[in-house]
């Protein structure tokens, strides 16, 4: 069976040199930065050669030259399509999971390093059923989660560690110490407070992620994954009263859904939530005006339980469209496509590149940091927006997210002012950066006045 929409465009066949000029200017960088977890040196390489916006521009001048198609380029046996229209992008994501599996090869790859069983590297009646489990657990299309008030007080409480312990020390945050704060909240989150301390968890972890950067060409890890998967499950057989933990034990899981094999992607995701926020922090410190838009809401708003905060969350939206955690939305199609005058064979893997839609020259907002897109309709209007994907893959756990980060950003804001240590890059009078490391930000923390 072949799947058609006239509505799209023909795809436009690479030459050898430009099929290079993508691999070295827009998969490589990517790569380079981190997939699955972020390189602290490729970060920085990334920033300092500004390597989204030449990803961009060389995006741009392809489109240019062979029209809006998808360009087709064929690389080690592999068929790929780059997207290059909003469109298709959109044909794409709508059309998950099928025609169009998330459940990549690359991706398969990559994450059956630490999660086997999640519902990325899953396929048919499989992936149904891990894929409502996940919703389930995580609320999605619920803005406030059930467990809100006490996620909201965690949240709260290691904000509060964070500045206190900054306060002590030399009154600046840095990645490390945001991270840190971060992670422990992340693991009170999901495995309850006794977990709250569990750096090795995280390390463990962290290793696995490195080794699934490398995708296919890295070893599996079976015995550091077994030891992992046994200090995960130990934590989530005490199913905390407040914890995603309990969530998940109290919820029926399908036929071919293990519970605990799903929670390895929620720790990875809160990672990339981490950075988000962070950017957002980043953000704040120097745009008056927007600052001051979130201390307005801040100063109604009664911050002891959950509240939606749409100004904050618009703010944590705005850091991923500016800066997308997940630069490639990857697609893989199960059966032959019809695009335009064209047919894509089944196995052809489709890539979105979302700094491409989200930074596209003609959107007035473009380089400019402009949360109340999120708030008036534009960016709902604007389909190539995806800071959370789009579709039927959209992320399951989109709602708990804002809630935990927003709050995260409010609990900072509520009584401090950070003075970034570059603002100069930040500046609201020039354009933003394509590319931000946020493993080199560093604020200083001053008692707010306001």
């Amino acid at each position: 069976m072949t799947s058609t929409d006239t509505a799209t465009h023909t795809p436009a066949r690479t030459s050898p040199r430009d099929t290079a000029r993508l691999v070295a200017q827009v998969i490589a960088p990517t790569l380079a930065a981190g997939a699955v977890v972020r390189r602290r040196a490729g970060m920085a390489l990334a920033e300092r050669f500004e390597a989204d916006r030449r990803a961009t521009d060389l995006l741009t001048e392809l489109r240019g030259t062979h029209g809006p198609g998808p360009l087709r380029l064929d690389v080690a046996g592999r068929h790929f399509a780059v997207v290059l229209d909003a469109g298709d992008a959109s044909r794409v994501l709508d059309g998950t999971p099928d025609p169009y599996s998330p459940s990549t090869r690359e991706k398969r790859a990559a994450l059956e390093q630490f999660q086997p069983h999640g519902v990325l590297v899953s396929r048919g009646a499989e992936r149904d059923t891990r894929r409502a489990f996940n919703e389930a657990v995580l609320e999605y299309g619920h803005r406030t989660h059930s467990l809100a008030p006490r996620m909201v007080r965690t949240v709260r409480e290691e904000a509060g560690k964070l500045l206190g312990a900054t306060t002590a020390g030399d009154g600046e945050i840095d990645w490390r110490a945001f991270s840190t704060a971060w992670n422990r909240t992340a693991r009170r989150l999901v495995l309850g407070d006794t977990g709250r301390d569990d750096t090795g968890l995280t390390a463990m972890l962290g290793r696995l992620r490195s080794a699934a950067n490398w995708s296919g060409a890295a070893p599996r890890r079976t015995a550091l994954r077994g030891r992992f998967e046994r200090r995960l499950r130990a934590h989530l057989d005490r199913a905390e009263p407040g914890s995603l933990a309990a969530a998940l034990a109290a919820m029926p899981a399908g036929p071919g859904t293990d519970p605990a094999g799903q929670v390895p992607h929620w720790l990875f995701a809160f990672d990339a939530a981490g950075i988000t926020a962070y950017r957002a922090l980043a953000l704040l410190s120097t745009h008056a005006a927007q600052e001051a838009q979130v201390r307005n809401e801040l100063a109604v708003t009664d911050l002891t339980g959950p509240r939606l905060l749409p100004y904050t969350r618009a703010c944590v939206l705005e850091s991923v469209r500016l800066w997308p955690t997940t630069p490639f939305l990857l697609r893989e199609s199960v059966r032959e496509t019809e695009w335009g005058e064209d047919v894509l064979p089944a196995g052809t893997e489709f890539l979105v590149y979302a700094p491409l839609f989200h930074r596209d020259a003609s959107l007035p907002y473009s380089d400019r940091f402009t949360p109340e897109i999120w708030l008036d309709g534009t960016a709902q209007d604007t389909g190539a927006l995806v800071p959370f994907s789009a579709g039927p893959g959209r992320c399951p756990g989109e709602d708990l997210v804002l809630l935990v980060t927003s709050t995260m950003l409010a609990a900072l804001l509520e009584r401090h002012t950070y003075l970034p240590e570059r603002p100069g890059r930040l500046r609201p009078d020039r354009p933003l950066p394509r590319t931000l490391d946020h493993f080199a930000l560093r604020f200083a923390a001053l008692p707010h006045h306001g």
